[in-house]
């Protein structure tokens, strides 16, 4: 019996491991559709407080992540800043979006925020403005990421964090990865590099 209950238990555990890992690295990829909502027609105010028309992102590849400066994923900052670095200059650009959604971990005000990213990462890719990403106050850029009916591929539950979004040269969402997914890996570099 006791031999059982350790089995039990060890399945258990196992099974509780891989959907955490399945929630925190799954990465969906989708072929170019057509979507009811443009990408190009959405807005957003930058960290700075200056209107951010997405229009001006036409022709580039566009990565869009929700970061917090007090989770456990923020180190991806600096791989979000290497990915910078390497790939801003091939069409490429980072959007981060600061969320206080998930376990209260970006509490600041823009000032904070920004001190925050250019102290501890130099951060220096585009950062929006704080918006919430769930609920009834959702940001339109996160209604047209989550909502297969504006974006044309898929719905999407954004579950912590550090949660990634692709968007091709054409405004199409291409891919949705989870916060696990790292900068560096090779779903992001090569769609950084333009090998989409």
């Amino acid at each position: 019996m006791k031999m059982f209950i350790i089995t039990t238990i060890t399945v258990l555990f196992l099974g509780t491991v891989l959907v955490a890992w399945s929630i925190y690295s799954g990465v969906e990829t989708y072929k170019p559709m057509n979507s009811s909502v443009d990408f190009y027609s959405l807005s957003c105010k930058t960290l700075d407080g200056i209107d951010f028309q997405f229009e001006q992102l036409k022709g580039k590849r566009v990565l869009i992540v929700n970061t917090a400066s007090e989770c456990g994923f923020t180190p991806q900052y600096k791989g979000l800043q290497q990915l910078h670095e390497m790939y801003s200059g091939d069409d490429f650009v980072i959007l981060g979006f600061p969320c206080n959604d998930f376990g209260k971990q970006e509490s600041g005000n823009a000032k904070a925020i920004g001190e925050f990213c250019t102290a501890n990462f130099g951060v220096e890719f585009q950062m929006m403005e704080k918006v919430k990403i769930k609920g009834d106050e959702k940001h339109p850029v996160y209604v047209w990421l989550t909502s297969k009916e504006e974006n044309g591929v898929s719905n999407h539950s954004i579950r912590w964090n550090f949660h990634k979004f692709t968007i091709d040269q054409q405004g199409n969402l291409v891919g949705s990865m989870r916060s696990g997914v790292k900068p560096s890996d090779k779903e992001i570099t090569e769609f950084a590099a333009g090998k989409e």
